[in-house]
């Protein structure tokens, strides 16, 4: 399980990416490089990390699901994931 202030510096870098998102989308089509360079380094969406949205987990993260695989792993024995259930042949 990740630390809560881990947690919520990702949940605040994701909002300030969607803030700024049409800002240097118009910033980007000018060609201003010093405008995007005065926004915070926070609005750059490089800087999101995928984290599991019920641990916050960074590692092992599955995009098809949003979670990582520990919790995949957990929730798919206990049937809680619907489609999905353990390979045997």
């Amino acid at each position: 399980m990740a630390k809560e202030s881990m947690k919520a510096r990702e949940r605040k870098r994701e909002a300030m990416v969607a803030k700024y998102a049409q800002k240097r989308k118009e910033l980007l089509e000018a060609g201003d490089y010093d405008g995007l360079q005065k926004l915070p380094r926070n609005a750059n969406p490089v800087r999101l990390h995928n984290r599991c949205q019920l641990t916050g987990r960074p590692r092992g993260y599955m995009r098809q699901f949003g979670i990582s695989r520990v919790t995949f792993r957990e929730m798919a024995l206990q049937g809680k994931i619907p489609g999905v259930k353990k390979a045997s042949w």
